[in-house]
């Protein structure tokens, strides 16, 4: 039976944080950058965080926006955001976790709860 489309997009936000906030809180990602003072651009950064999601939930990636450029600095966090095909959203807080040379590893973690579309 298929699912109506807000539903769908309901259920996959829901899986998402469910899986996130359980299995990325250790998890990390890291990205190897070829400056001396390391920095990800928020472009790479959304796209290396949806690749990441995919793989944990076995779902698609999402749509991933991240405002900022993520600095190789421990304890640097930037919010990005998961837009879903009905536009709801959630949350996305990384976190720089260790820096070795120009590799940034960090953490990514959902939000427990989306926002509903605006509308």
């Amino acid at each position: 039976m298929a699912l109506p489309r807000s539903t769908a997009a309901t259920w996959i936000l829901s899986a998402v944080a469910v899986t996130a906030g359980v299995l990325l809180t250790g998890c990390s990602a890291s990205v190897s950058v070829g400056k001396s003072d390391p920095k990800l651009s928020a472009d790479e950064l959304a796209a290396t965080v949806s690749e990441k999601l995919a793989r944990t939930t076995g779902q698609p990636e999402p749509d991933i926006t991240c405002p900022e450029d993520l600095a190789g600095k421990v304890g640097t966090t930037t919010r990005c955001e998961l837009t879903a095909d009905d536009g709801s959203t959630l949350g996305v807080t990384v976190t720089v976790t260790s820096v070795d040379g120009e590799r940034i590893n960090f953490g990514i973690k959902a939000d427990e709860t989306a926002s509903p579309a605006a509308g």
